[in-house]
């Protein structure tokens, strides 16, 4: 009698208790210390009793709906309609998302059995040896036709299949969150450059405004010299300012043309073919109020933190199937169908013929082959969690930044506007003590040009605290719902 030694089965005994087990390591918890409150904005806006931290649940993929309404300006609304319809950018977003999904249909796949057909003929002739015949035996030729099923499948022992579906699901998702980032800051970009747009119209509008200013004080000094009451050098002073402002408003127009393509290119429009009515931006322009929320919200609205962290639980499970191959696997196959050398006699019941195996497979030498792989998974996890910290770090950098150039500006409106009417005041006041002859044309061009340099700063002012405004939205993830 013979007996196998024990020793023989240690190895896939042990397997067999691993099997059903998951390989893959639980998905890494960065340590994040998530502040309490924005330093830019200490006083929550939601109440104290609110104001605890709490672990992120993302929910980035809750509707976010149209933001930008906010604003209350139907011009804005259709840019914005017409940058999701048309934008290039937004397109290949898409195509991503489409690929990940197809390349998790093709992960799924793995799960169920592989069932295939085949048919066909083959006509060969062997050597004598082949056939164990002594050299120049007489061979001849012959011919066979085979059809029938095959099902092959591979059981899942150690979640391989199962942890690279699990990432491809990740990939997907975070390639979907990767989608709504990108819709996020084109949605994003076409408010800021509408807005600067706005914002150049104003100065334009400002500054064309001052060239007839100058071109009106320049003609009276040209009367005023005829007639004696003033020098030539107020004469050659005067239409030095006058060209300086027209030069600023070519300028102007430049930057501004330079705008309107930015727009178009965001729409998806050839910037030839693209207009922008003039639209000054108003004094009275109203923005709205953005309440800031918990720093702990931020890691659950914004697109690109979600994308991160679901890439670190596609790398988790990639780790997972690399560990399961140095473990054994197990193959079933299955084959039946018909053989016959004529074809005629193919589908006859005495040329059926079947095929069952299962098949045990271990390596056992691979030069380090899986080994390697492990530690290339668990590399890619490394760096998956270390990019995830990043997401997070400059997601709370920017809305911090935006929170800063909102209340910098907002003080500075306050301030500017006062600077506005007090520099207005002065001018007037200038301009009547020239006429009188009181000041020189010196006194005249300096009050004339602070009151444009303080104009020119409100415009920009409130330009800036639009598009602050805007990155403080785009900052916090976008329009927000409570699921």
């Amino acid at each position: 009698m013979t007996f196998l030694n024990v020793s023989l089965l240690t190895p896939l005994a042990a397997a067999l208790v691993l099997a059903g087990c998951s390989l893959a390591p639980a998905v890494p918890e960065p340590d994040l210390a998530v502040p309490s409150a924005y330093k830019e904005n200490p006083v929550p806006d939601i109440p104290a009793a609110q104001g605890l931290w709490k672990p992120a649940a993302p929910s980035e993929a809750v509707a976010r709906g149209e933001w930008w309404t906010v604003f209350g300006d139907e011009r804005l609304n259709a840019l914005e309609a017409q940058a999701a319809q048309a934008s290039p950018t937004l397109a290949f977003a898409a195509s991503r998302v489409k690929a990940a999904r197809a390349q998790l249909r093709v992960s799924e796949a793995d799960r169920i059995p592989q069932v295939g057909l085949q048919a066909g003929g083959r006509r060969a002739r062997s050597a004598p040896a082949t056939q164990g015949l002594p050299d120049g035996t007489a061979m001849s030729p012959g011919t066979l036709w085979q059809a029938g099923l095959g099902v092959s499948y591979e059981v899942d022992l150690f979640q391989r299949v199962e942890n690279t579906i699990n990432a491809a699901k990740a990939d997907a998702a975070a390639v979907e969150a990767s989608y709504r980032s990108v819709l996020l800051a084109l949605q994003g970009d076409v408010a800021i450059t509408y807005y600067a747009l706005r914002t150049a119209d104003a100065n334009i509008a400002q500054l064309d405004s001052t060239v007839k200013l100058r071109d009106e004080t320049a003609r009276l000094i040209d009367k005023r010299f005829l007639a004696g009451d003033v020098a030539e050098i107020d004469v050659a002073r005067s239409r030095t300012e006058l060209a300086t402002v027209q030069a600023e408003v070519a300028q102007l127009r430049g930057q501004r043309a330079r705008l309107e393509h930015s727009l178009a290119l965001l729409l998806g429009e050839a910037p030839s073919s693209f207009r922008f009515e003039v639209a000054p931006l108003p004094d009275s322009a109203s923005l709205p109020v953005v309440p800031a929320g918990l720093p702990s919200a931020l890691l659950e609205r914004r697109p690109d933190v979600a994308a991160a962290q679901l890439s670190m639980q596609a790398a988790t499970a990639r780790v997972g199937a690399a560990k399961s191959a140095i473990f054994p696997s197990l193959a079933l196959t299955a084959n039946a169908g018909f053989a016959s050398s004529e074809l005629e006699d193919l589908f006859k019941r005495s040329a059926r013929e079947w095929l069952v195996s299962a098949v045990f497979s271990l390596p056992i030498i691979d030069g380090g082959r899986n080994k390697a792989a492990i530690k290339f998974a668990e590399a890619q996890l490394d760096g998956a969690v270390a990019t995830y910290r990043d997401a997070v770090l400059q997601a709370f950098a920017d809305v911090e930044g935006n929170l800063a150039g909102l209340r910098s500006a907002r003080e500075q409106v306050a301030y500017i506007d006062n600077a506005v009417g007090s520099a207005r005041r002065a001018a007037e006041l200038a301009d009547k003590r020239y006429r009188a002859g009181e000041d020189s044309y010196f006194e005249l061009m300096d009050a004339q040009r602070n009151l444009l340099t303080v104009q020119r700063q409100a415009v920009q002012l409130r330009g800036l605290q639009a598009a602050n405004t805007v990155g403080l939205i785009r900052s916090l993830g976008g329009g927000w719902n409570a699921p």
